[in-house]
């Protein structure tokens, strides 16, 4: 922004101390597919992919994929085909 940074805070997935979820593959999956299907929000995928297991994420805008982690280093990686803008 011109004035500097800025963030904006969403509602917390989860407060206090609890058991993160393990890695589901499938769930992560079908939570990536409603949301190209434009069937969830944002706070939805983000919440399913929590309850997928998915503790961080990494985009690599050069090679076109994202890797998302579980908590053991599990990862999954999609892969997003070149759009063309005209």
């Amino acid at each position: 922004m011109d004035d500097g940074a800025v963030v904006t805070q969403g509602t917390p997935l989860v407060t206090g101390t609890v058991d993160v979820p393990k890695f589901d593959r499938e769930g992560l999956i079908a939570a990536l597919r409603a949301d190209q299907a434009g069937k969830s929000t944002f706070p939805e995928f983000v919440s399913a992919s929590w309850r997928a297991g998915v503790v961080r994420h990494d985009m690599d805008f050069n090679a076109r994929t994202c890797r998302y982690y579980g908590s053991n280093d599990e990862e999954y990686i999609e892969e997003y085909p070149i759009v063309e803008v005209t």
